[in-house]
């Protein structure tokens, strides 16, 4: 077995090691290395997936926060490996959520910044999210809203209760961060917050938070006393 597995080129034995010993033997760098497909003319293919680990300290939360531009200035890799490396940790991300979701329920301030908290972690800037939940607060869907600069990003209220309803949602709750880290809520979020507080009474689904996210810590405005003011 281990012959044959020498036998094959060098790009190849991570393939031929899942085939033959399952994917639970292969190291991240090897998994990477087949998702490139490819090295360059002076590194193989796992040479390359080295480099790129290596230039996030060997920690694949560092390397799914990376940009297309990011990976495209490591040498090596060009737009298409960079894609590829963004869509597969991409989905990584997703049957995370997923698997979180179908068990994860939210009853507190603190379990919604924990439920953020790597989506939202060291971003330089600003993104509104919803977390949606059923009767009993079991998480049905966290959506990502709007993506916007430095400063602030938009919250479009219809986009935010059309999510709700599709997925038969019986409250939600308001999640949005500030990279500055500045926990005091401006103006617009206050005045944000109690608009949708409002239509959501209206409708009888529920507004239950809007949480300020930042790397240190969060404003909370139901534990604040401050929906709907």
């Amino acid at each position: 077995m281990n012959t044959h597995l020498k036998s094959w080129a060098e790009e190849d034995r991570p393939r031929e090691k899942m085939m033959l010993k399952g994917r639970s033997v292969l190291s991240d760098a090897e998994l990477i290395a087949i998702i490139l497909g490819s090295g360059t003319r002076s590194q193989s293919a796992v040479d390359l997936a080295r480099s790129v680990l290596h230039a996030n300290q060997n920690d694949l939360a560092k390397l799914s926060r990376m940009s297309q531009k990011d990976l495209c200035r490591m040498k090596g890799i060009g737009p298409a490996k960079a894609i590829s490396i963004i869509a597969a940790l991409e989905l990584g991300r997703r049957r995370k959520d997923a698997e979180k979701s179908r068990t994860e329920t939210i009853s507190s301030s603190v379990m919604a910044y924990e439920h953020m908290r790597y989506r939202l972690m060291d971003l330089e800037h600003e993104e509104f999210w919803i977390i949606l939940l059923n009767r009993a607060n079991e998480v049905l869907r966290t959506e990502r809203v709007s993506v916007g600069g430095m400063s602030g990003t938009v919250a479009d209220g219809k986009i935010i209760f059309r999510k709700a309803l599709e997925f038969s949602a019986h409250g939600l709750i308001l999640v949005h961060n500030h990279p500055s880290g500045q926990l005091k809520p401006s103006d617009n979020d206050r005045s944000l917050t109690k608009k949708m507080v409002e239509f959501g009474k209206y409708i009888d689904l529920p507004v239950l938070d809007h949480l300020i996210f930042t790397d240190n810590g969060y404003y909370s405005f139901a534990d604040e006393g401050m929906l709907g003011r």
